[in-house]
């Protein structure tokens, strides 16, 4: 469950409450961006760029970061596990939408000379920048137009606000994303995230950025980023696809004295959960979040995979999509994982399926191998479907769908709970629907 319970009457509502979780930034950062107009040498039609910077007032040592697991990874991948090996300092970010820089001749070399085109407007040390880019993958980065608007990046940073930088990295993102935390040594915690499509984590078509003024050593980020991610950015899909560019960073400016490390992991998990979900619901087509609770499972590894195989099962996404408590496509999504061995694969026995108890919305629907169903319970279960959409859309009598909202209208979810009675762990894993919008986006995405 998110650790709000918000809802917004309209976009101006939305962008309000948005502005306060972005201003201002903690103590010691800044950021910028830059806009411009190119021609991808690939797909020679007009196509903009925004170059985001963030910065830090001084490097710091203090800093982690988690990567896509894909075998494919972008060149600001590879460039960016060599900055965290390197045990230097950091002292700013470099990200541009658009494009990924996957594979694409000379990929390493274009980061490289964009890190220290950066560092040239900031006076720091090249491999004191850290890349990140996203957008298309195989297509090259306009360096050289890249590299000429590093200036005026470097000219507008701010310290106001985080929302220039949340809104300069979307590409098919409805909206921005961003959380912030406060903290009892009067530290803060702001973080912002792009993503909406090829999301599957380790990691998703997803970048966040986690900013803090706390004073928290290297290898404490370390030790809480890969726990937190794990119960969080990698705890949700949209569609099943992990991308080639995924990065998580955090980056700690050393400002404000904090004393209790429990406090800042908490506090910490709690941003990335919400930064997590709002990526889910701001996915590409998405009218229903599901979240999916296991509970009783063998061990938080084979909770979060079966919660994931039932976000990911195509004919239950499909009947949420359309309201229709089609139950049946659930149960099938748990026996398909563990009969074909789920569970073994997250290193554990199978439970005894004879004992699941499901339930959609708070209400029972199976246990002890039947079904527990009648007209009533369909009506409650198609009520709580339509309940947690997002927004309503039909087909108009030309067959064009209305388009999305560009705001969250509330933070609901159809609600799957699972209970194996087969040990102590458990997991949340959230995902949505598989909308007619979704195959559009995606059929359309280079144009």
């Amino acid at each position: 469950m998110p650790s709000t319970n918000l809802t917004f009457a309209d976009a101006a509502a939305h962008r309000r409450w948005l502005e306060t979780q972005c201003a201002p930034l903690p103590k010691g950062f800044r950021v910028g961006t830059a806009r411009f107009d190119f021609t991808p040498v690939e797909a020679p039609k007009p196509a903009r760029m925004t170059l985001t910077l963030v910065a830090l007032d001084a490097p710091t040592p203090d800093f982690a970061a988690v990567f896509t697991k894909n075998a494919f990874p972008g060149a600001p991948v590879i460039v960016g596990r060599s900055r965290v090996a390197a045990g230097g300092a950091l002292g700013a970010l470099l990200i541009n939408n658009k494009v990924s820089n996957v594979c694409a001749p000379g990929g390493v070399a274009d980061s490289e000379r964009l890190c220290a085109g950066a560092a040239a407007a900031l006076g720091i040390a090249p491999e004191q920048v850290l890349p990140c880019s996203t957008g298309v993958i195989g297509w090259k980065l306009p360096v050289e137009t890249m590299l000429a608007a590093l200036p005026a990046a470097a000219a507008s940073l701010d310290a106001a606000s985080a929302l220039p930088a949340a809104e300069g990295i979307v590409t098919t993102d409805l909206y921005p994303k961003a959380r912030r935390a406060s903290l009892r040594s009067g530290a803060t915690i702001v973080a912002f995230a792009k993503g909406a499509g090829m999301i599957e984590p380790n990691l998703a078509t997803m970048l966040a950025f986690i900013l803090t003024d706390a004073a928290v050593p290297r290898a404490a980020l370390r030790e809480m980023l890969p726990r937190v991610v794990a119960e969080s950015f990698n705890a949700i899909s949209i569609d099943g696809d992990t991308s080639t560019s995924d990065t998580v960073a955090l980056v700690a400016g050393g400002r404000v004295a904090q004393p209790d490390l429990g406090e800042f992991e908490d506090a910490l998990r709690r941003v990335c959960r919400d930064l997590a979900e709002d990526i889910v619901r701001n996915g590409e087509g998405v009218r229903h979040v599901i979240r999916v609770s296991v509970s009783g499972a063998p061990s938080f590894e084979s909770a979060r995979a079966l919660g994931k195989a039932v976000v990911n099962a195509p004919l239950f996404k499909c009947a949420v999509a359309g309201n229709d408590p089609n139950v049946g496509r659930l149960v099938q999504a748990v026996g398909k994982f563990a009969g074909a061995g789920g569970f073994e694969a997250a290193g554990c026995a199978a439970p005894d399926l004879s004992r699941l108890r499901a339930t959609l919305g708070g209400i029972e629907i199976f246990a002890a191998g039947a079904f527990r169903l009648d007209p009533a319970k369909e009506e409650r279960l198609a009520r709580h479907m339509r309940d947690a959409e997002l927004y309503a859309s039909r087909p108009d009598a030309s067959g064009f769908y209305a388009p999305p909202a560009r705001f969250p209208a509330h933070e609901r979810a159809v609600e799957v709970g699972l209970e194996l009675f087969a040990g102590d762990a458990s997991a949340t894993v959230t995902g949505a629907d598989l909308t007619h919008e979704y195959v559009c986006e995606n059929a359309d995405y280079r144009s």
